[in-house]
């Protein structure tokens, strides 16, 4: 049961990140295989896939039919690899220690000044 199961999350990975899924179209190049014979008997199984791959893709009578074949066009797929790195520790070494200073009053009583207008605020507005 876990060998089935495992075979089916990896095969549904393959066909969905990858390009394996152009792999079911291989019955198209047999059949437009076979369209071409039709017009021209004396073509190969190596011509028409030398015709089809090597040669770009031309835009002739059949260009539509000819981007239905696996591997001629992009399948939307994407594959996203986001490696983690686990970072090395990194360990410091003081030489000299370092000394605090403490103060006890950040704000000296000179610089601390009460506003007058503050309880004004609450106030309701007169009319």
């Amino acid at each position: 049961m876990n060998k089935s199961i495992t075979i089916l999350f990896l095969v549904v990975y393959l066909f969905s990140a990858t390009e394996a899924h152009q792999l079911l179209k291989i019955p198209v190049i047999f059949e437009h295989f076979s369209e071409h014979q039709e017009v021209d008997r004396n073509i190969s199984l190596l011509q028409f896939l030398a015709m089809h791959y090597l040669h770009g893709s031309p835009k002739d009578k059949d260009y539509d039919r000819d981007m239905q074949l696996p591997f001629k066009t992009s399948g939307d797929c994407v594959a996203a690899i986001a490696p983690a790195f686990i970072p090395v520790m990194i360990e410091w070494n003081i030489d000299q220690p370092v000394e605090i200073i403490q103060q006890d009053n950040l704000i000296k009583p000179d610089h601390f000044f009460v506003s007058a207008y503050l309880s004004k605020i609450w106030q309701p507005p007169k009319s």
